[in-house]
């Protein structure tokens, strides 16, 4: 169950966690970049991390939630490829393909960047021991 002060404390990092989007978008705009918003918020956020100016505590829980409820944000995105169903008939080799091949690099990036951060933190577990 959670409690009232846990329940702010998620708003606040997720507010925390739109703000970075948010700065992301503006200078995307600002600046005219090609890349889009959300990306430079991640970018941003991700910096941020790593210099440790913003402490994971900071967002975890925020982050947490909203990765608990990420499939409920794909649902608008598929319901309106309904609209365009037009464009999709007599494709449906073709859409099938991409889908499975967009899957598998997603799996293999996500499986490859979890190796590389894996080995990361352990040689930083490693070397803090080693102290």
């Amino acid at each position: 169950m959670t409690t009232f002060k846990q329940l702010i404390q998620i708003v606040i990092q997720i507010a925390v966690l739109f703000g970075f989007s948010f700065v992301g978008g503006w200078l995307g705009q600002t600046l005219n970049l090609p890349i889009p918003g959300s990306i430079i918020g991640l970018i941003l956020l991700f910096i941020g991390l790593l210099t440790k100016v913003v402490p994971v505590p900071f967002v975890e829980k925020g982050a947490t939630t909203l990765l608990h409820y990420l499939t409920l944000l794909f649902v608008p995105a598929t319901v309106g490829i309904m609209n365009y169903l037009d464009i999709f008939t007599g494709k449906r080799l073709l859409l099938v393909a991409v889908v499975i091949i967009s899957t598998l690099c997603t799996m293999a990036a996500s499986g490859l960047t979890a190796q590389v951060l894996g080995k990361k933190v352990t040689e930083a577990e490693r070397q803090e021991e080693s102290v």
